[in-house]
This record gives C-alpha cells, sequence and structure tokens, in this order.
C-alpha cells in the first residue's frame, strides 16, 4: 500500500510539473537543441507563457528561429528554421489558430504563395528535433533530429530525387511540384 502511495505521489508530481508551461529559461535550452550547435545562443525563440499563449521568449541575433516545445502536446517536440520560412510559419499557426484543418492550410498556403501574397523563399532549412523528457532532471533524452530543406514546386524530375528514400535515411522528396515541396532526411534511428 506503500509503495502504491509513493508511486500515486510521484506521478502527480510528474503530471503537474508539465501540466503547466515550463519556465522560459528550459523552453529556451531546450528549443535551441534542434538548431545547429554554432547558431543556439544567437537563434530568436518563441514559446508559451503561463497563459499558453505562443510569444517571443528570446530576440536573437542571428538568422536562426526555434519554436520550443509545446506543453499542451504529448510528447517532446522543438524545432528551428532559417528566419526567411516565418511567414509561412507564422500563417500556418494563424490558420491553425483559426482552427483549419492540416488540408485547409495546405491549400490556402499553396494559394496564397502562388498568388505572391505570402512569401516563401527559393530554399530554407528546417530541423525537428523530437525525444522525451527525463521528469527528474529536465533534459530531453533520446533524441532525434530530422532535416527539411525547402524547395518550393520542386519534382522529382527538377531535383533527381526518389519519392521515397531509397535506402534508410537516404534524402527524397516530399509534396512535390507544391509550395511545400521539400528534402526530406530522416537518419536512421539506432
Amino acid at each position: 500500500m506503500k509503495s502504491q502511495s509513493l508511486v500515486f505521489l510521484l506521478l502527480i508530481s510528474v503530471f503537474s510539473m508539465f501540466a503547466q508551461t515550463p519556465s522560459a529559461d528550459w523552453q529556451i535550452r531546450t528549443a535551441v537543441l534542434a538548431a545547429p550547435e554554432s547558431l543556439r545562443t544567437a537563434a530568436t525563440v518563441y514559446g508559451y507563457n503561463e497563459q499558453g499563449d505562443f510569444v517571443i521568449l528570446r530576440r536573437g541575433t542571428n538568422e536562426i528561429i526555434c519554436i520550443a516545445d509545446d506543453p499542451a502536446v504529448e510528447g517532446f517536440s522543438a524545432s528551428a528554421y532559417h528566419q526567411s520560412l516565418e511567414p509561412f510559419m507564422a500563417r500556418g499557426r494563424q490558420l491553425k489558430e483559426e482552427g483549419k484543418s492540416f488540408q485547409e492550410r495546405f491549400d490556402i498556403r499553396e494559394q496564397e504563395v502562388k498568388a505572391g501574397t505570402l512569401p516563401m523563399p527559393e530554399r530554407s532549412t528546417l530541423y525537428v528535433l523530437t525525444g522525451t523528457i527525463n521528469a527528474a532532471t529536465g533534459d530531453i533524452e533520446n533524441t532525434y533530429l530530422r532535416y527539411v530543406i525547402y524547395l518550393p514546386f520542386a519534382t522529382a524530375e527538377s531535383t533527381g530525387l526518389p519519392l521515397a528514400p531509397m535506402a534508410p535515411g537516404g534524402p527524397w522528396i516530399m509534396d512535390p511540384g507544391t509550395h511545400r515541396a521539400h528534402i526530406m532526411i530522416n537518419p536512421p534511428k539506432n
């Protein structure tokens, strides 16, 4: 009975720790892990305030923007991207907040990029880091980093890339021919 009570208290402690918004310091420290190491200290970081609003946690001085893990979503995921992608990313966040589905967001942004009302860079990078949160230390463990290189309207024919990886970790093109065409690189997991 005593061990069950201890387990219950531990679960409540872990749940309460992550049911609330983590500190800005923790969000910054873990968000920048998605960026190349040499660019982390000067990156801009977006995250969440105590009310759950998406806000700037730190203004940076370089070209990288990092997005902290969303505490309202299960699991850990942080991302980093070149500032040239910010209008595209910001528009996606706005449409999601309006309740638009993934396909609606895709279609609206496709139309806006084609119309020239939504800027989209000729090429840009995105890094996505996933992992697990160590409840005792707050460290991110079992990390996995994948790479995305945006090339709007690129195709398999224009790049010579396959539509699926030819080998584990091999590059391939996703969403070919659209505003969101990008090269995916998913390194093999251990």
